[in-house]
């Protein structure tokens, strides 16, 4: 059984910082791209940042490009979203996802496997 934990969210103000950690169990996600989306209260789900199997490839939200960065270490089998320069309008659950594949996708239906989610408030 494949197991994505989120944690790293919380409250913190507008130009703060957060770093949200995603373990997964069950499944090593060496060879297989990861991502992060979020849904803001009252949306849908979006993609906020992917990182392909070897980490040399990634892509953001127009919108996080220059604050956010994905990172992975497969030897500890978890991801990470280094969030820098937070705005309120950053303020979403953050979900985990892993996709069977080597390479990423913007779209959620292309990932198989998702956390439940972290917490992310950012005040003005």
């Amino acid at each position: 059984q494949v197991q994505l934990v989120e944690s790293g969210g919380g409250l913190v103000q507008a130009g703060g910082s957060l770093r949200l950690s995603c373990e997964v169990s069950g499944r090593t996600i060496y060879s297989n791209a990861m991502g992060w989306f979020r849904q803001p209260p009252g949306k849908e789900r979006e993609f906020v940042a992917a990182i392909n199997w070897s980490g040399h490839t990634s892509d953001y939200l127009d919108s996080v490009k220059g604050r956010f960065t994905i990172t992975r270490d497969d030897a500890k089998n978890t991801v990470y979203l280094q969030m820098n320069s937070l705005k309120p309008e950053d303020t979403a659950n953050y979900y985990c996802a892993f996709r069977t594949a080597r390479e990423i996708e913007l779209y959620s239906t292309e990932y198989q496997y998702w956390g439940q989610g972290t917490q992310v408030t950012v005040s003005s």
